[in-house]
């Protein structure tokens, strides 16, 4: 082929991305130059049971966690990563379409010339997209030794029509298409026309003032760092990925306003028909975080056997009899609830060293893809066994698709109902006083209801000696809560304990300089993200169980971050992908970063997107 029409082709798959499009019809069959690019007398050092796109699927979560944790940013770059990764692949296999790139090459190597396009592909994929990221010349470093590691030649020239010279290819369309899919990244992902309905909060104050209490709040910290340990330039939140609606998806419906799914509006508090629903969702955010104190003696049965098995957007289920796998019962895991509380809201919250939402699902798919080899690689769970290379590089581009449509699905609603999140939602309405009894002090129809044990009047018997109210004294005629009491001084030695405090002080269980994420509530990403993860591992495997009926995963005794605990290993335990999936949803409430509502219809979004995908 000519270099002529070599560019020809090149461009009309350019255009049909950008046009939102899968490359259809530029079928080109060559048998070019079929000449590696491997260096002479080189021995390849990569792990052999892996496959190549496992290798690079790897050195992706590595660059995540060093990044910005931007989960939307993230779960682009891995569909990407993916889709390059399956085009390299799909080059050599008869039967299989492109999806930047529809070709056909031939290969009397066809497994080596296929990983050796994947690499060229990902490789070029994945500088591009993490040479201007934060801490990238770790990451740099990591992409240039995997391909030293395969012993890939990345400095000289490929012949044309090698496989080399098809994953530049590959990745150079790719790039090409992601500078005009609506994600903004020349502009790196920064939307500068969202202005915020409310003036910051400053979180360090009691109470909050609010323009629009339904409407989104930016935090306003003395330091201001990510999850995973970056300071961040201003101490001013701005909403990351407020315009990610838009963005090309996979496949969900066309946008319509940069919302692709609408299951309608969050519950609010100028609404009398949803206004009680608005401030139960508060009270029941207050409750979990009523359950986070260590000296809680109340146990709980956590197992597979006692938990789990809810109904799609519900948290109805009670556990299975037996494990569908074994034949047996599932055995009861029966821990402290505030030990399991705080796990929860710590191990899903990917906070320090983290891969965001999507990646952490890959890290699951991994270990399941672990279990299951080398029989168990079935697609659909019925069939041949896929070699390693055939499963990941399927595995990766449906879980990756799914995940990048959760993102553009849940940022869309976020953009469109910008929803507060609970800090901003109970500092509001604990400082407007009680709604509950019209003759009683501090008394207001949008202030948070009275719920003895939990959301109480502080009053002059409440604040005596020895009562319990006793450390608010002075603070009579305003509302107290029961809840965390916040970060300790020294997270190694101390917890912050439940106890009563102002609700105009009321704050997540997460570390001071954190909070709460950079943008709307309503829906949750974890929910979103997880379910529809789960959604594809339950259809590539055929089974919605973990391998043998349980998934698990143990967390140390001084596991936490927040602050010192738990005391105990805690094993955290899943029968299916939903399970778990559900459980991600949930941790967030005890974190303090969702309601229910923004978990709930989280997580048949990602149904839809999971099911749409696939």
């Amino acid at each position: 082929m000519s270099r002529a029409r070599t560019v020809v082709v090149a461009t009309i798959a350019a255009a049909a991305v950008v046009a939102g499009a899968v490359v259809v019809g530029v079928r080109i069959n060559r048998s070019g130059a079929d000449q590696s690019a491997r260096l002479r007398g080189c021995t390849p050092t990569v792990d052999a049971t892996r496959s190549v796109a496992r290798d690079w699927d790897e050195a992706a979560l590595d660059a995540i966690r060093r990044d910005f944790p931007a989960p939307t940013v993230h779960a682009r770059n891995l569909f990407h990563l993916s889709a390059v990764l399956w085009d390299g692949w799909a080059t050599y296999h008869p039967g299989s379409r492109g999806y930047f790139v529809d070709e056909k090459h031939s290969s009397a190597h066809r497994q080596a010339a296929a990983q050796e396009a994947m690499s060229f592909a990902a490789y070029g994929l994945l500088r591009h997209r993490y040479e201007h990221a934060v801490n990238a010349k770790p990451s740099l470093a990591r992409f240039d030794d995997l391909m030293a590691a395969l012993c890939y030649d990345t400095h000289t020239t490929p012949h044309a029509g090698s496989p080399a010279a098809v994953g530049r290819h590959i990745a150079e369309v790719a790039i090409e298409a992601g500078r005009h899919d609506g994600s903004l990244e020349d502009s790196l992902y920064v939307d500068a026309a969202f202005t915020p309905k409310n003036e910051p909060m400053p979180v360090a104050q009691p109470g909050t003032k609010m323009a629009d209490p339904n409407r989104w709040q930016p935090l306003k910290m003395e330091t201001l760092i990510t999850q995973n340990g970056l300071q961040q330039p201003s101490n001013v939140q701005t909403f990351l990925g407020s315009s990610w609606g838009s963005v090309t998806s996979f496949a969900l419906p066309k946008a319509v306003d940069g919302v692709a799914v609408d299951p309608g509006a969050p519950p609010r508090l100028d609404d009398p028909a949803t206004a009680a629903a608005f401030k139960q969702e508060a009270i029941d955010v207050l409750r979990a975080s009523a359950q986070l104190g260590p000296n809680d003696d109340t146990t709980i049965d956590i197992s597979p056997g006692a938990t789990g098995d809810d109904p799609l957007g519900t948290n109805d289920g009670h556990g299975r009899a037996t494990n569908p796998v074994t034949g047996q019962p599932y055995v009861a895991n029966v821990v402290n609830r505030s030990d399991f509380a705080r796990v929860l809201a710590e191990y899903w919250a990917d906070g320090p060293k983290s891969e965001t939402p999507p990646g952490h699902w890959h890290v699951i798919a991994n270990e399941v893809s672990d279990k299951l080899a080398p029989a168990g690689l079935r697609f659909g769970g019925a069939g041949r066994p896929l070699d390693r290379l055939e499963w990941d590089v399927k595995l990766y581009f449906a879980l990756s698709a799914a995940d990048h449509d959760a993102a553009i699905a849940a940022w869309g609603l976020k953009g469109r109902y910008q929803s507060a999140r609970p800090i901003s939602m109970i500092r509001y309405l604990g400082g407007l006083g009680q709604s509950s009894d019209p003759s009683l002090p501090a008394y207001n129809p949008d202030g948070l209801p009275l719920v003895p044990g939990l959301v109480e009047l502080i009053t002059k018997d409440t604040t005596g000696p020895g009562a319990r109210h006793a450390a608010l004294a002075g603070h009579e005629g305003e509302i107290a809560v029961y809840a965390w009491r916040g970060q300790p001084a020294d997270i190694t030695t101390q917890v912050g304990g439940v106890g009563w405090i102002r609700a105009v002080d009321w704050t997540t269980y997460q570390r001071k300089t954190f909070v709460t994420p950079a943008f709307p509530g309503y829906v949750s990403g974890h929910s979103t993200f997880s379910r529809a993860a789960a959604t594809v591992l339950t259809e590539i495997t055929g089974s919605e169980y973990f391998p043998g009926g349980l998934g698990s995963k143990t967390l140390p005794a001084g596991f936490l971050h927040f602050e010192k605990g738990p005391s105990k290993d805690v094993t955290l335990q899943w029968a299916t992908y939903y399970d778990a999936a559900d459980q991600a949803g949930i941790s967030r409430i005890f974190g303090g970063i969702h309601p229910s509502i923004d978990d709930l219809t989280g997580r048949r979004l990602g149904s839809t997107c999971g099911t749409a995908a696939w």
